[in-house]
């Protein structure tokens, strides 16, 4: 297959390389040439353009079976998320309408689940995010499922927290000796390891069904305390203090508590996690 990968960053290079080690031909597109040379040394094909400018698309090859769009903001505020996510995807859908492929994946987030009560979460879960930014994820979800009613073989992946070599909020903040347990510790954190999240997108476009959403995130929704508590006696350090909890604040995903479910995607595509839980992927980074 001829695969297109738009916002070939920090997932979409471990994508990539997956990709090319399986035979296919992968085209890389960045909004600059930082990873050109990156690109190149794991068989991947570098092309730059920035998809909130209709123009670079127009300089682009269209002839592509796959396309995944796993842009990501530089920013983080709403203005510039409805900028990427939400205009780049009418640009992006609007170019390949023109010789769509045969399947196009979008990555978007598990922040459009705002349950705060703990609960079980699956794709039929409903969506209200409070958080403007994953409002505006939802609305980019409902633009491209409405491509997928007419011309675009659509699968969306939802997903959760990513971490791994180099990136990981909560192991990042233990190590730093930064990190606080919030009330009691007993929020539920939904996490996946960056490798999975590329094997999932892979999953999805050799298997997921078209005007499907699946979420992505690891086997084991696991409470704060029980990371921390983890950590500490792997790591032989203190166990973080306690701290008021802050519903408010500056995550970029918003306060909640749920335990969101992979029991769609595992079941439906048959994708095993290389680590189905944090110990796991922990360990590994």
């Amino acid at each position: 297959m001829r695969a297109l990968i738009v916002g070939c960053g920090y997932v979409g290079i471990a994508l990539g390389s997956e990709l090319v080690q399986r035979g296919h031909e992968v085209i890389g597109l960045r909004r600059t040439d930082v990873a050109e040379g990156k690109l190149k040394t794991i068989g991947v094909t570098p092309l730059q353009g920035d998809i909130t400018k209709p123009e670079d698309l127009a300089r682009l090859p269209r002839d592509f079976d796959w396309v995944v769009n796993c842009v990501s903001s530089s920013h983080g505020n709403a203005e510039d998320y409805r900028r990427v996510y939400l205009e780049g995807m009418r640009n992006l859908l609007e170019w390949l309408s023109i010789k769509p492929p045969k399947k196009f994946v979008y990555t978007s987030s598990t922040s459009v689940y705002a349950q705060t009560d703990g609960s079980l979460v699956t794709e039929s879960s409903p969506t209200e995010p409070a958080a403007e930014t994953a409002r505006v994820l939802l609305e980019t979800e409902k633009i491209l499922m409405q491509a997928a009613k007419q011309n675009i073989p659509t699968v969306i992946l939802r997903v959760a927290g990513i971490y791994g070599p180099g990136r990981g909020y909560w192991f990042k903040q233990f190590l730093q000796g930064e990190a606080k347990i919030e009330g009691d510790g007993k929020r539920f954190l939904n996490i996946v390891h960056r490798d999975d999240v590329a094997g999932a997108i892979i999953a999805a476009l050799e298997k997921g069904r078209p005007g499907e959403t699946y979420n992505v995130v690891d086997d084991e929704p696991v409470t704060q305390l029980h990371v921390y508590r983890w950590l500490a006696e792997t790591s032989g350090r203190d166990i973080p203090p306690f701290a008021e909890l802050e519903r408010q604040g500056n995550r970029k995903r918003g306060w909640t508590n749920k335990r969101i479910s992979n029991r769609k995607l595992k079941s439906e595509s048959g994708y095993q996690f290389k680590y189905p839980t944090f110990r796991e992927g922990f360990t590994a980074v």
